[in-house]
């Protein structure tokens, strides 16, 4: 899996004005939490970029303090105004403890209800899922080879080993709905069909 390395310095000061004084300085302040302490930091902007513009899921190693913590990014804080990156929360990844993260999903195959001239639509790009480190991965898999037009895929079709999936076994992840050509086209048939 893809891993993003992020060279950060311990914060001593702590407060509004402390993290004000470090974002004038291009620098973003951090929490990383979830293992036996809780560490605050700082990291300059431009090193949380490949980690937050993406949407893959990766790890971020932070070097902070003569350590190195594996983290995965749980929170993000943008300026209202600016749109400029204020503030970053990273859970430590500790071997046995389950932790929450977001995958997301990629589709593969092309769906049988797309080759009759359906269109896919996507409905969900990641899935909430609770698991130990160690199963932790890029993305989940769907096949929607077998998805047929006017059909669904659902959340409880998602057979993942090892990860508990937390979001609602009805909703729809994707589905492959009628173009309006196909719906003129049957139409036309139905006329004719009439006719006769």
């Amino acid at each position: 899996m893809n891993t993003v390395t992020i060279e950060g310095q311990l914060r001593t000061d702590i407060g509004k004005k402390a993290a004000r004084q470090l974002r004038s300085q291009e620098l973003v302040p951090g929490v990383i939490y979830g293992g036996p302490t809780e560490i605050t930091f700082a990291a300059p902007a431009k090193a949380f970029k490949p980690l937050v513009y993406t949407g893959e899921f990766q790890y971020a190693v932070i070097n902070v303090g003569g350590k190195s913590y594996k983290t995965i990014l749980k929170d993000l804080q943008f300026d209202t105004v600016t749109d400029v990156l204020i503030h970053v929360d990273l859970l430590e990844l500790v071997d046995d403890k389950k932790v929450i993260a977001d995958l997301p999903l990629k589709f593969v195959g092309v769906s049988k209800g797309v080759k009759e001239g359906g269109k896919l639509v996507v409905k969900m790009k990641s899935l909430k899922v609770k698991t130990l480190p160690k199963y932790l991965k890029e993305f989940i898999e769907v096949d929607i080879t077998n998805l047929e037009l006017n059909g669904n895929l659902r959340v409880s079709d998602i057979v993942t080993e090892s990860l508990e999936v937390l979001n609602s076994p009805r909703i729809p992840i994707a589905s492959v709905v009628m173009t309006r050509q196909l719906k003129q086209a049957e139409a036309e048939v139905k006329k004719d069909e009439k006719k006769k």
